[in-house]
This record gives structure tokens, sequence and C-alpha cells, in this order.
């Protein structure tokens, strides 16, 4: 049984909101990739419940992204779009997947980071942050 939501279609006319929330959407991911990487060297300034939540909404809004490409192909499909419609929705179409690339990212990133947050670090003993600390130092030289 498929437990995706059927979602409503739009009619062309409607192509400069959906523009505007994919081209909204692809820039609040950039913002976001670009303050989870500056998390990268300090990953133990975000909590366990942080990590999770971007874990959680981003895997949501990569199982939404389907439909932004679904509503492009069903307008892509009308026979009678003027030319600049069609060059919106290839550029849209671009955008979707920018989309799915910057989700793809934050996500492996979030991965990553889990495994430094604030929690995994107090439960490390004083011997095993040492050896980490040196382990760090030796690789950067």
């Amino acid at each position: 049984m498929n437990n995706k939501p059927k979602p409503n279609w739009y009619p062309i006319k409607n192509m400069p909101m959906i523009a505007s929330l994919i081209d909204g959407q692809l820039a609040d991911l950039k913002d976001q990739y670009a303050s989870l990487l500056e998390a990268r060297p300090k990953p133990h300034v975000l909590t366990d419940a942080i990590v999770q939540r971007v874990t959680r909404v981003y895997t949501e809004q990569f199982d939404f992204a389907w439909v932004f490409e679904e509503q492009l192909s069903k307008w892509e499909k009308e026979e009678r779009l003027v030319p600049t419609q069609q060059k919106e929705i290839e550029r849209l179409q671009v955008q979707v997947q920018g989309i799915r690339k910057f989700l793809v990212d934050i996500l492996d990133l979030a991965e990553e980071l889990k495994m430094g947050t604030i929690e995994k670090v107090m439960a490390k003993s004083d011997f095993e942050l040492g050896m980490e600390y040196f382990k760090r130092k030796e690789s950067e030289t």
C-alpha cells in the first residue's frame, strides 16, 4: 500500500507559485547546508535532538521532492506550452535536481555530525578524549 498522500496538481497558470516554492526551498537548503558545514569541525556544539530533527525534517523533504518533479512533468506534457513556459519548466527541473542534491548532502552531513554531538562527547572518558585529540593533531601534521 502506498502511504504517499495524493497531491493537488496545479494548472500551468500556477507556475509562478510553484517556482517560488522550489526556488525558496533550494535557497533554504543551501543556507542550512552552510550552517551545518560550520559545525563539522566542532560537532559537539550540536545535540542529539538537533541532529535527529535535521534528519527527520530533511528526510521528509526528500520524500516530498517527487511531487515537484511530477508537477513539472505534468506541465511539460501539456500540448500548448509557450516557449517561456517550456524554458521555465526546464529551469525548475534543474532547481529540483539541486534540491535533491542538497538534501542528500545535508542528510549525509547529519549522519557524520551525529557521531560527535555533545552527548557523544560527554559519554567518553578523559582517556578517549585525549586519544582523539592526539590523533587529530597527528593527522593535521
